[in-house]
């Protein structure tokens, strides 16, 4: 019997509203939509992971920095200067919360639906 491959195909993000969502994270980083319904929103490119973004009813958000309602997953993003990426983020309509642990070497931000993402200068 031989080990079938699985490969990942999106990591997905539930949300309000999808093409509001994937209009962010795809000015952000620059990705194109692949595939695009009422309720589901892909973007990528073809043969590589994508993005996907989920309408959820009654969709409430990640509590981050509060433990008892954690972040459950998150983006790390690699940038060169923190900046500059973290004003590019908050046009793009992030939110800036206030709770910074390590601001001098990644960027807690939340993206519109209210996900925690990071902006990280180490790893890049």
């Amino acid at each position: 019997m031989s080990t079938p491959e699985i490969r990942l195909l999106s990591c997905d993000f539930d949300c309000p509203d999808p093409a509001e969502l994937a209009r962010f994270y795809g000015e952000a980083l620059g990705l194109p939509v692949l595939y695009r319904s009422d309720d589901f929103v892909l973007l990528g490119r073809e043969g590589a992971p994508g993005l996907g973004f989920v309408r959820q009813a009654g969709y409430r958000p990640p509590a981050w920095p509060d433990p008892s309602h954690s972040k459950q997953a998150h983006l790390e993003l690699g940038v060169d200067d923190l900046d500059a990426a973290q004003e590019r983020m908050l046009a793009l309509g992030a939110v800036l919360p206030s709770f910074q642990p390590r601001p001098d070497v990644w960027r807690v931000l939340l993206d519109p639906a209210g996900h925690p993402f990071c902006l990280a200068t180490h790893g890049t």
